[in-house]
């Protein structure tokens, strides 16, 4: 179906058009409409319009107010101080909108015309190594950013750029070659817990011999030439360790509610074969130079504390590739072969730096340009309750794999707290403490500012209570709950039926959902879709205070008209929790 414009959208129109009407020498002038505690929306523009006309605004609103033919829309204008527009939406017209947008499967969301293709780069673990907090930013964020991009109807590639490259392979690989059982299992229905287990048990063996054993040292570091130079032995064995790490890291992102496929995991090793042209390209252009035998960029804004330049390394003195040269050949892969329009990096702010260097060197040498744009998402850091960076009572960098089974075990309590009252079965508390601790967990990050630090609180993250979102899935499994106690009575809207001014207020909240989306897919920032959410869910509280929904006391097109009013909600809650990549149960 066609989108639903918003009632927003409309009303600008029919402000601009009797702006245009009534002060034809105004031009296209831009009413400034936004939401108002005074009325439904209040336009601003007269005022500064007055001051280029030279004229008395207040005069000149009550003229743009002659100009509006008689309409459905717009129950009442009036003129207030200095010449703002205070602007009441008719009951009627709030009803038919949200009406058109319970017809469409994308409740009126527009989806793009003419789509682009924008490269998404997140989730990067490292092979051979566990994933910890600091892995969850960039997975859960990455996620929710493509899964609102693909809504709002972009093409998105999906890149999960792993270390799978590096000095330390020679000495793992090597191990393995002399310690050939290291990573035998023992049934071929591996899981995710014993593939990391073995990779644990090796790399520490391996580490210790490495700074244990001179031999085994040097033997080590003649593997990583094999490696880089393409030895079959030696890249069947790297590939046993990508495999292992793989089994791992698809087991984590299954208990993350994510799905990851074998084609978008494109680690540092997908970019070798371009590393040596990459380099070429930017000395014979001159964007790079020979400076103590490394190939380097340099920046006039860029200095250590000494005050010198710091330039970007693309390419050792030694004749090894820095994290640049992956991270350039990526930007020619993506843009060159995969035609990308944008290429969004999910990565730590920490990394600022060396992004804002890459891309940099990148305009400099033609690969992005004024229509091929990269941005770096920058998320800030995962906080204990303290204040300072998660670690464990040890000190050391907590598991990502504890905290989310902690997560799921702490939801599942309160879930089994409530269970009684609805009759869920064993199996459904299991699966709703599931959905509602990975939830919880996910909905805290997304909920925060990416840039931002946030405290990681499960006792906070899994209350019923306050921007959760525990709180956001109870408010959907009520509605389910109304729903399925309605009997007969089926949602329907009823346009001639006044509102009150709690069922005005959820309305007028729930035509705002296209808009939030396209300003979120526009602006990377998923946090604004959940403070809707909550915001949407609040509405639907204060609406469950002021208006009983089933009740003999209602008339049926009342009852029909409420039932349409929180099914609609429902189906927002679930769409726009859906693209956070969190699940609202049927039933809690």
């Amino acid at each position: 179906m066609a989108s639903v414009p918003s009632l927003a959208s409309t009303v600008q129109q029919r402000l601009a058009d009797a702006l245009s009407a009534a002060l034809p020498e105004a031009g296209s002038a831009d009413p400034l409409l936004r939401r108002s505690d005074r009325a439904d929306f209040q336009a601003n523009g007269i005022l500064a319009l007055a001051k280029r006309l030279k004229g008395n605004p207040r005069e000149l609103a009550g003229q743009v107010v002659d100009a509006i033919p008689a309409n459905d829309l717009i129950g009442d204008i009036e003129v207030s101080g200095p010449g703002f527009l205070n602007i009441t939406i008719t009951d009627e017209a709030i009803t038919r909108t949200l009406a058109a947008r319970a017809a469409d499967e994308r409740l009126g969301v527009p989806s793009k015309d003419r789509p682009g293709t924008t490269v998404v780069d997140y989730a990067q673990p490292n092979v051979a190594k566990e994933m910890h907090v600091g892995h969850l930013r960039s997975a859960v964020i990455g996620d929710a950013v493509v899964k609102i991009l693909e809504f709002a109807g972009e093409k998105v590639v999906r890149r999960h750029h792993i270390g799978d490259w590096g000095t330390q392979f020679g000495m793992l690989i090597q191990y393995l070659i002399e310690h050939p059982h290291e990573l035998d299992h023992k049934d071929a229905d591996v899981s995710g817990e014993e593939a990391m287990s073995n990779l644990n048990r090796l790399y520490k063996a391996a580490r210790a011999l490495f700074d244990s054993d001179e031999e085994f040292k040097a033997r080590s570091r003649d593997r990583v030439v094999a490696l880089q130079s393409g030895d079959e032995e030696t890249l069947a064995l790297w590939q046993r360790f990508v495999d292992e790490s793989k089994i791992y890291f698809y087991s984590v992102f299954d208990k993350l509610d994510m799905e990851i496929a074998d084609p978008d995991v494109v680690g540092e090793s997908g970019y070798n074969d371009m590393l040596d042209e990459t380099c070429r390209l930017l000395e014979e252009s001159g964007v790079a130079v020979r400076s103590e035998g490394a190939l380097c960029v340099f920046f006039d804004d860029v200095k250590g504390p000494d005050g010198n330049p710091v330039p970007l390394i693309v390419k050792k003195s030694n004749g090894g590739y820095g994290y640049a040269a992956t991270d350039l050949s990526a930007i020619r892969d993506r843009v060159q072969k995969l035609g990308a329009d944008s290429l969004v990096y999910v990565v730590d702010a920490r990394q600022s730096l060396h992004f804002k260097m890459v891309f940099e060197t990148a305009r400099r040498a033609g690969w992005l340009n004024d229509r091929v744009h990269a941005y770096q998402l920058a998320f800030g850091t995962v906080l204990g309750k303290d204040g300072k960076p998660f670690k464990t009572r040890e000190g050391e960098t907590v598991r990502l794999v504890d905290l989310l089974d902690e997560a799921i075990d702490r939801a599942t309590a309160v879930v089994r707290e409530k269970a009684g009252k609805v009759g869920l079965s064993e199996q459904e508390i299991v699966e709703n403490g599931r959905y509602v601790g990975i939830g919880a967990v996910k909905y805290a990050d997304l909920s925060t500012s990416a840039s931002r630090d946030y405290k990681f609180d499960l006792d906070q993250m899994v209350s019923l209570n306050g921007d959760t979102s525990v709180y956001l899935q109870y408010a959907y499994a009520r509605i389910q709950s109304i729903l399925r106690k309605a009997g007969d009575a089926k949602p329907a809207a009823h346009p001639e039926l006044p509102l009150a001014p709690a069922e005005r207020a959820l309305g007028l909240h729930l035509d705002q959902f296209g808009e939030v989306l396209a300003e979120v897919a526009s602006s990377y920032e998923p946090h604004k879709l959940a403070a809707y959410l909550y915001q949407l869910a609040s509405h639907l509280t204060t609406f469950y205070d002021q208006c009983q929904v089933i009740s003999d006391d209602n008339a049926p097109e009342v009852v029909e008209n409420r039932l349409f009013l929180v099914d609609l909600t429902a189906r927002t809650l679930h769409r726009g929790m859906a693209l956070l990549g969190i699940r609202t149960p049927e039933r809690l």
